[in-house]
């Protein structure tokens, strides 16, 4: 059976996609028409909504937390200062503890000065030795230098000479974990 169909299928293509333009133009044109309606409910019934707005300090009654301020420097150049009034209030109260003190207002009475802890315990003194370490790692430098001495004056002797080698590096690994500030503190002696 064979069947052939006749047209030009082009041109139900643009027909339908021209169709389905005009349907979405005309559901935008319904959706704004609503959105419009929607606004003027709202605004007919109600207040119109806050907004920020510039109060100076003056007009507010409230002490502003800090001014800036264009002034010039040392060199005559314009730069902006801030005067933080944070500032201000510390160093009132610094000249008013001062002038207490001076007039003796503040008393005569210090508080007692505590070292330690909240106990009133004084505070333990602590010694680290370090020259326990420090000897150890002289020894690692010493065995070291005189390992090196022997592989150079074992020249002929390969065999010898890889040994040598192979303990030289172990000295070296040894001394590259021990002479540092880590290990000292580590294995320091403590004495009270």
């Amino acid at each position: 059976m064979a069947m052939q169909v006749n047209g030009n299928y082009n041109d139900t293509r643009t027909d339908y996609a021209e169709g389905v333009k005009e349907k979405q133009a005309v559901w935008r044109a319904e959706k704004a028409k609503e959105a419009e309606k929607a606004a003027e409910g709202k605004n007919s019934g109600k207040l119109s909504e806050p907004q920020d707005e510039y109060i100076s300090s003056e007009k507010s009654g409230k002490k502003p937390t800090g001014l800036y301020r264009v002034g010039q420097d040392e060199n005559g150049n314009r730069k902006i200062f801030f005067d933080d009034p944070k500032a201000d209030h510390a160093n009132e109260e610094e000249k008013l503890k001062a002038e207490k003190d001076r007039s003796g207002e503040g008393g005569d009475r210090k508080e007692p000065k505590i070292s330690g802890n909240s106990q009133g315990k004084p505070a333990e003194k602590c010694v680290a030795n370090t020259d326990k370490v420090d000897r150890e790692i002289k020894k690692l430098k010493e065995k070291k230098q005189h390992l090196e001495q022997q592989i150079r004056s074992a020249s002929g002797d390969e065999k010898k000479i890889r040994e040598l080698e192979k303990k030289l590096a172990q000295v070296e690994n040894e001394l590259s974990q021990k002479d540092n500030d880590t290990y000292r503190r580590q294995n320091a002696s403590v004495s009270k």
